[in-house]
């Protein structure tokens, strides 16, 4: 079985950084989609950042140019890199493992999800 563990999260002021990590057992995240998304309040789980399998990244047009997603194959650990947060990325952050190796975003392909990190940014 697959299990995911999310950690970084915390509470940080608008313009600071924070670097969520997501250690994944169980199977390679070298060979699927892997991706990281985000649930606010009374709000929608939706796609921030996701990686396939040949490496491809795509970003919500939210957090490009702040946000990188990458991974370490070899210890099988996702990453998403924060800079310049602002207060409406205030979110439980969510790791998830596909069951695909690309197209990656649908939140629907991914059968496995660990619990969660909260992010909170003041202003």
């Amino acid at each position: 079985e697959v299990q995911l563990v999310e950690s970084g999260g915390g509470s940080v002021q608008a313009g600071g950084s924070l670097r969520l990590s997501c250690v994944v057992s169980g199977y390679s995240i070298s060979s699927r989609c892997m991706g990281w998304f985000r649930q606010a309040p009374g709000l929608e789980r939706e796609g921030v950042a996701t990686i396939d399998s040949y490496g491809k990244t795509r970003y919500a047009d939210s957090v490009k140019g702040r946000f990188t997603i990458s991974q370490d194959n070899a210890k099988n650990i996702l990453y998403l890199q924060m800079n310049s947060l602002k207060p409406e990325d205030t979110a439980m952050f969510y790791c998830g493992f596909g069951n695909r190796w690309r197209d990656c975003w649908s939140r629907y392909e991914y059968p496995y999800w660990g619990q969660g990190t909260q992010v909170t940014v003041s202003s």
